[in-house]
């Protein structure tokens, strides 16, 4: 018996087709999903990597790098280090001094003590570009110990004999206290000045670095946070316009108190500015903060003495108004270690070094060993 055959008309067989067509678009073979997010995820990490990542540094004397114009000394490990002498000849100086430059700074920035103080007491002062800053070469491998080291051969490469002092404002005054754990024993004496003050040294009790820590602006709280906690998003947060970043980097005119306002003209306007971070924003403020806000390999208020025989002192001085490094961190070190002369400079703001007379007064107390 043949079987019976339905008819379908025209018009109903394309709407089957058409209909079992779009049915088909919308289903994805077994995993597909899953593979086009995989592939979708690679790509977005690949992206984020790449923008996440710093240039390269211009390094000076390269083809694409800036004229190196600057007495140099080439270190260790082959690096060069640029700096500048300033004072007395060092034939004739009585007291040798090698100054750390701070933040956004560079050796141009010298400790501005007057020629005639140089002059009476014989003082030879020599400042260096840290690494990456200016004309000395970027450091990869840069940390608190790296510094104190190059500038122990700074010292041994200009014959400044076995004994030289130190002064560090600001960042500069922070990494003093690598010279006092790594090269205490070829000080005479070290002075901090304003000294940058890490929240998350062990030492510090927790009320002392919350306190501190919730005095700065809210884009400074959260460019030192990621610089400890992330430190390979410090280049991307810093340069990104999602989200405020550091205040200092961007030279807010609020982080400033009112005594520092009075002497910042002294600051702005420098001819060197653009030669301070010539070799690139990270190698120079970027890296300064992970090293600074990082993770030490010790902890400056387990320190001893580095002078327990008297033969030097080490001086810490500090403005009551400095809105950018928090007084009470300097108040706990130096109550923390006795050993510490301690000046606390009233009403004076971060940049009180810059004012007239204290320059003088510092190095006046390093040398002559007084409170």
């Amino acid at each position: 018996m043949a079987a019976s055959i339905k008819k379908v008309s025209p018009a109903s067989a394309r709407a089957h087709t058409r209909k079992k067509k779009q049915g088909s678009s919308l289903s994805l073979p077994p995993g597909m999903f899953k593979m086009i997010s995989l592939v979708v995820l690679v790509g977005l990490a690949a992206w984020f990597y790449k923008v996440i990542q710093p240039p390269a540094p211009a390094i000076c004397g390269t083809p694409n790098g800036p004229p190196v114009t600057s007495s140099r000394i080439k270190l260790r490990d082959g690096r060069h280090l640029a700096y500048m002498e300033a004072g007395v000849p060092k034939a004739k100086a009585a007291h040798k001094i090698i100054y750390i430059h701070g933040f956004a700074s560079c050796k141009h920035d010298l400790l501005p003590v007057s020629p005639d103080l140089a002059e009476e007491l014989g003082i030879y002062l020599v400042a260096f570009d840290r690494a990456g800053y200016g004309e000395s070469d970027p450091d990869p491998k840069k940390s608190v110990k790296s510094t104190a080291l190059d500038i122990e051969e700074l010292a041994d490469q200009l014959s400044l004999g076995p004994k030289f002092y130190v002064t560090g404002f600001s960042m500069g005054g922070e990494l003093t206290w690598g010279c006092l754990k790594y090269i205490s024993h070829r000080l005479a004496g070290a002075a901090l000045i304003a000294p940058v003050g890490n929240y998350w040294w062990p030492g510090f009790p927790a009320n002392v670095s919350k306190e501190a820590y919730s005095m700065q602006l809210a884009p400074d709280k959260w460019a030192v946070g990621v610089a400890h906690y992330a430190p390979w998003l410090t280049y991307w947060w810093n340069t990104q316009t999602l989200f405020p970043s550091s205040s200092v980097i961007a030279k807010r005119i609020e982080i400033f108190s009112d005594a520092d306002l009075k002497v910042l003209s002294k600051f702005q306007g420098r001819p060197y500015t653009a030669y301070v971070t010539q070799q690139g924003l990270f190698e120079t403020l970027h890296r300064d903060m992970i090293v600074g806000f990082g993770s030490w390999e010790f902890d400056p208020l387990d320190l001893d003495d580095p002078f327990p025989g008297k033969e030097g002192l080490v001086h810490l001085w500090h403005g009551t108004e400095d809105w950018i490094v928090p007084v009470i961190l300097s108040q706990y070190v130096s109550q923390k270690h006795p050993w510490i002369k301690y000046h606390e400079v009233p009403g004076a703001g971060h940049l009180f070094p810059l004012a007239d007379g204290m320059a003088d007064a510092i190095v006046k107390a390093l040398v002559q060993g007084k409170n």
